[in-house]
This record gives C-alpha cells, sequence and structure tokens, in this order.
C-alpha cells in the first residue's frame, strides 16, 4: 500500500515537462501573493485560452467557455458540457488567500524615532517565523473618489522592504524562557516603515515625512487607510530547492499551488461531456466565512446564472445540478517531514515526490468538522487515475489527537454533492517559505485534468 516515487517513472522527456510545469508556477507563486493579484493572473490566463466573462453570453451551449468574478477576489472559469447541466459539474475548487499579516485600519505611528505600521496576523502562523526578515507590502488604496491604487512595494530589486526587528540574542534571557507561542506576541509584530524627520514637524517628525512621502509617490493620505487593504507578505521570488532543483520554495503554497494546478487544467481541457469549472476562493485560512469565502452564496449565484443562459430556469434544476456535481477541494496536505516524525503516523502520511494526495478526511480529534468522502466516489476517483498513470497516495494530517485542520470540502458536501480533499503535500506548511516538489505539482495538474474529463 506504499505509494511509489513520481520522479522514479519519467523518462528524460518526462522530467523537462515537470521542470517546464513548475517555471509556470514559480512565476504565478511569484507575482501573485494577494487574491485580487491571483484573480487577476487568473482572468488574463483565461482569456488567452478563449474564455470570456459571463456578461458577454446572452445564452451559453456546449462548448463554450466562460469566467465569472467575483468582487475582485472568487474566480470561476467554466467549460460548458455536452450533457445537460442537471447531469452535475465537475468542480475543482482551490483557496487563493494564506497567511500572512494585515495592517490596522488605523496604523502608522511613530515611536522613539521610528515609523511603524500596528498589525493584526491573518490566519494560522507561528509568530515568530515573521520576524528578523525582508517584508513586501501588497495592497490597494480605495479614494473616496472612486479611484483605486494597486500598492507593491518590496519584490523590484531596486524597491526598499519592511521589516519586524527581534530581539538580539545578547539581551534575549527572559524572552527565550517564553513558550514559542508566546516569544513574539500579536501586538509586537509591528513593521517599521521609516527612520528619517521632517524637519520642518514639531512632533511625529518621522511620520509626517513618513506621511510625505506616501502622498508623493502613491497619493495616499493617513485617512486612505480606512479604505485600504494593505497585506505584509514575504518579499521575494519563489525559487528552486536541492541541488538536483526538485523542489520549489516560495511563499504562499498554501492554496495556491492547487489553484494553479486546478486553474490550468481546466484551461487546458477542451470538449468536456460534462460541464466542468474551477473556482478559487477567498477566506480559506479564517473559516470561509464573508462574501468572498466558500460559504458565500456567490458560486450557487453563478450557477443559477449559468443554467437561466442555457434553458429555462427553475430551482430544481439549480437543486439537481448541485447534487449531481462532482469535486475535488483541491487543498494542500501536510508533507512527512523527516525531522518531524514525532507528529505523523507513517502509513497515513503524505510523502514529497509520490504524487497528489487525497485526504478523505481532514478535521481535528475524532474527524471533528470533517467532510468524509463516500468510499464510491473514491473508487471511481482510483480508477481514474490508475488508467491514467497518475501517482496518488492518500494520507491524514499528523497523528490523531495531535493536532487537524479544515477544507472547503465540508461546505460544499453541505449542497449534498461528493467532495474529497485532493491536494499536494507540504513541507514547513504555514511558514512564511514552504516547500513542494515538482514532481507532486504536474501529478497534480495531470490528475486534475483527468477529473474533468473523466469523473461521471
Amino acid at each position: 500500500m506504499y505509494s511509489k516515487n513520481a520522479w522514479e517513472k519519467y523518462n528524460e522527456k518526462d522530467v523537462k515537462k515537470v521542470m517546464t510545469f513548475n517555471e509556470g508556477y514559480k512565476k504565478f507563486i511569484s507575482d501573485c501573493k494577494t487574491e485580487r493579484e491571483c484573480v487577476k493572473y487568473a482572468e488574463k490566463l483565461a482569456k488567452d485560452k478563449g474564455f470570456k466573462n459571463i456578461n458577454e453570453f446572452n445564452k451559453l451551449q456546449a462548448g463554450d467557455k466562460v469566467y465569472a468574478i467575483n468582487k475582485g477576489k472568487n474566480i470561476a472559469c467554466f467549460i460548458i458540457g455536452k450533457e445537460s447541466i442537471e447531469n452535475g459539474i465537475n468542480i475543482l475548487g482551490a483557496h487563493i488567500d494564506s497567511p500572512r499579516i494585515d495592517l490596522k485600519q488605523n496604523a502608522l505611528y511613530e515611536k522613539d524615532g521610528f515609523a511603524l505600521a500596528d498589525t493584526h496576523y491573518y490566519g494560522g502562523i507561528k509568530k515568530y517565523q515573521w520576524i528578523a526578515r525582508p517584508l513586501a507590502i501588497h495592497g490597494v488604496v480605495c479614494k473616496k473618489d472612486g479611484s483605486i491604487i494597486d500598492v507593491v512595494i518590496g519584490e523590484d530589486d531596486n524597491d526598499p522592504i519592511v521589516y519586524i526587528t527581534d530581539l538580539l540574542i545578547h539581551l534575549s534571557q527572559e524572552q527565550l524562557t517564553k513558550s514559542g507561542a508566546k516569544v513574539i506576541e500579536g501586538e509586537d509584530l509591528d513593521v517599521t516603515l521609516a527612520a528619517i524627520p521632517d524637519k520642518d514637524s514639531e512632533k511625529d517628525k518621522v511620520k509626517n515625512a513618513l506621511l510625505k512621502l506616501l502622498k508623493d509617490k502613491y497619493d495616499i493620505d493617513e485617512e486612505d487607510f480606512v479604505s485600504s487593504e494593505f497585506e505584509i507578505v514575504p518579499a521575494g521570488i519563489a525559487r528552486d530547492l536541492g541541488l538536483d532543483k526538485s523542489m520549489v520554495m516560495g511563499y504562499g503554497h498554501d492554496d495556491r499551488v492547487c489553484a494553479y494546478t486546478s486553474l490550468m487544467a481546466i484551461l487546458d481541457t477542451e470538449n468536456v461531456a460534462r460541464t466542468s469549472c474551477a473556482i478559487l476562493v477567498d477566506k480559506e485560512e479564517i473559516g470561509s466565512v464573508g462574501a468572498t469565502g466558500a460559504q458565500s452564496k456567490w458560486f450557487e449565484n453563478t450557477i443559477a446564472e449559468i443554467i437561466n443562459k442555457m434553458t429555462n430556469y427553475n430551482d430544481l434544476i439549480l437543486r439537481h445540478t448541485i447534487t449531481n456535481s462532482y469535486m475535488l477541494s483541491s487543498d494542500v496536505s501536510a508533507g512527512y517531514d523527516p525531522l518531524y516524525t514525532s507528529a505523523f503516523e507513517r502509513k497515513n502520511s503524505a510523502f514529497l515526490g509520490n504524487g497528489i494526495t487525497f485526504n478523505k478526511y481532514t478535521g481535528s480529534r475524532g474527524k471533528s468538522g470533517c467532510n468524509d468522502a463516500m468510499p464510491e466516489y473514491i473508487a471511481k476517483i482510483r480508477k481514474i487515475m490508475d488508467d491514467n498513470n497518475i501517482n496518488f497516495q492518500t494520507a491524514e494530517l499528523g497523528k490523531v489527537d495531535l493536532g487537524g485542520g479544515g477544507t472547503i470540502a465540508y461546505i460544499l458536501g453541505n449542497y449534498n454533492m461528493n467532495v474529497i480533499d485532493a491536494g499536494i503535500p507540504v513541507l514547513s506548511m504555514h511558514a512564511p517559505s514552504e516547500v513542494v516538489s515538482k514532481a507532486d505539482v504536474y501529478e497534480a495538474y495531470n490528475a486534475y485534468k483527468a477529473f474533468i474529463k473523466e469523473i461521471k
């Protein structure tokens, strides 16, 4: 029952395909560090592949390629199939938000000769991992006149970066007695922004100098922070890891690695029997809530709109469509780490290089909060993987009672459709720099393509 390493089946031509596909992925996660950036990038790729905005269609028919966007933070790409949509949709669902640090709305202040920004972290992080490292600012500022300013600072080689300081080791005796959860407190994750004072100011000289810089360079006033979204993320590009270049180290593999492979699977597919789609959602790291999370009605509403453009809409058709759908909740899994073996149960762990990972259930402690996939559905998927020579493995998220986690699977499962988690194993998950195997990225892409074409 042990899974096999995918690298062993590749010939020289296959290895070249793996490496080439991962170059595209590396560019994606290097350029896309926020949800908005992911959606813009995905829309461009979709247009290049012949997809059109749903608003451009009065009627939809088999073969049409259509996409819809929600509030700049969700995108869903559909290929209309030959069969009645009431037979169900084949769905790939991934999330494009990742753990990070956000600026508070009232963020800027000056203290002891530094201009700093107050923050609130987003998602589950080990706070100490985010200090003493180069950070970048990504985000948008929405002005009262309706204009939107995109901001990216810290990614170009000529850009400055921002930073969260740490206490020097020479004075850390007391600090180092604290637990890992407390060694850096959430309210201490404040970002250093500037240190040159404004000579004309009587107080808050450094902060005022910073505000002048923001006004001159970006036309941003302090009041504009109220209607802004500034995300603090690791600066720099994704890099090859290992002397054999077998892995990718970068920020946001969870879950942009599954988002990219799902997106490319739908964009590279033609002539489906069943209507198929890839949907990229927001807010998974904080419970999939809100207008752009998986619990939003937007995806359901979009399916309703597609039905309305294909046939005479009624609510029963929508309910049948959703119930008869099949979904892969494309989300990452915990990769087995040889340095932390005590956290894993080896027989039921995901290994880097062994292919896409299927999690029958996630949740924690007694499967709490999980979607437990039906075995009949898993059997269908096993056959598709084997028929297409795709490496796959099954896993749980660590040892029983040690921890756990969740995905969007249960949310779509609540619609009575068949759903299973299917993603790529990751080392150092939720750290500023995570690690995946290039083989797993490529196997997942092929698995998603096969699923779209063959599940029924």
